[in-house]
């Protein structure tokens, strides 16, 4: 009965003892998470450092939460925004390391191209060469599509550079557009999972990303449900559209480019 009691009081300190550590871990890792969780709302925001704290601040209007992405940006980091069709991870497109963290974060293939994100129609102009009417831009953009043309000179030559075009986004978010603004230059995008997953359009079916993040700007539930993403068309060759991916928006693009612009589609035929 002796030995009995000594294994059941083993197992019992034994448990709580695992329980105990579980607990110290716990309280570590929520020191050691640096995540800000940034909520946009039209009455308050709220910010939380890292994932699982307890301590709350309000922030006083929106312009909080883009200073404090702009600052994330701005120091090399990788942060979760929403956008017009799913939640994406961005950084600076000009800075090589923080490039090689988006793809180390959702576990990319090198070969795969990242986007780049402006605010402006102008500022295409910058970053890429560009072979069609302004009209067709501002017909196209802001909206939920990615143009695909040749990049410009000034533009990071660690950013895909293996291609000689790049795809470039004014996505119809407000947040997002002023985001670009402020960082005054293009955002390296991406969607907001690991590769070969579905996308996002809510800031908790990518949770465990937030680890790896300096900031996630939550922007509630993306209104198009579709995870279809932008659709992505190359305009690099005059005259003429390739749909790289359908997307969300390919009817009303292919009636732009073929109905109002004449273009024809590239079958990649003589």
């Amino acid at each position: 009965m002796y030995t009995k009691f000594n294994h059941i009081a083993h197992v019992i300190l034994s448990r709580f003892c695992k329980y105990a550590l579980s607990i110290y871990q716990g309280r570590s890792m929520c020191k050691e998470l640096k995540t800000k969780l940034l909520r946009l709302s039209q009455r308050s925001q709220t910010v939380m450092n890292g994932p699982s704290a307890r301590r709350e601040e309000r922030l006083q209007d929106g312009a909080d939460i883009l200073n404090s992405t702009v600052q994330a940006l701005r120091g090399g980091q990788v942060v979760a925004v929403p956008t017009d069709t799913i939640y994406g991870l961005a950084c600076l497109a000009q800075n090589c390391d923080a490039i090689k963290r988006v793809y180390d974060i959702k576990g990319r293939n090198g070969k795969k191209p990242l986007a780049i994100c402006v605010g402006e129609i102008q500022d295409i102009y910058t970053y890429c060469k560009v072979s069609v009417k302004e009209e067709m831009l501002e017909d196209l953009l802001p909206g939920p599509v990615t143009l695909v043309l040749e990049r410009a000179e000034v533009l990071n030559t660690d950013l895909n550079p293996f291609t000689p075009l790049v795809g470039v986004r004014i996505p119809d978010h407000a947040f997002m557009r002023r985001l670009c603004q402020m960082c005054g230059e293009p955002l390296a995008l991406t969607s907001a999972n690991i590769s070969s997953q579905a996308s996002t359009v809510a800031v908790h079916e990518f949770q465990d990303l937030w680890p790896r993040l300096a900031v996630v700007v939550d922007g509630g539930p993306i209104g198009d449900h579709s995870r279809l993403g932008s659709t992505v068309v190359d305009l690099s060759v005059r005259g003429k559209y390739r749909i790289i991916r359908p997307g969300c928006a390919f009817s009303s693009t292919v009636k732009v480019l073929e109905n109002k612009y004449g273009l024809s589609e590239d079958t990649g035929q003589p």
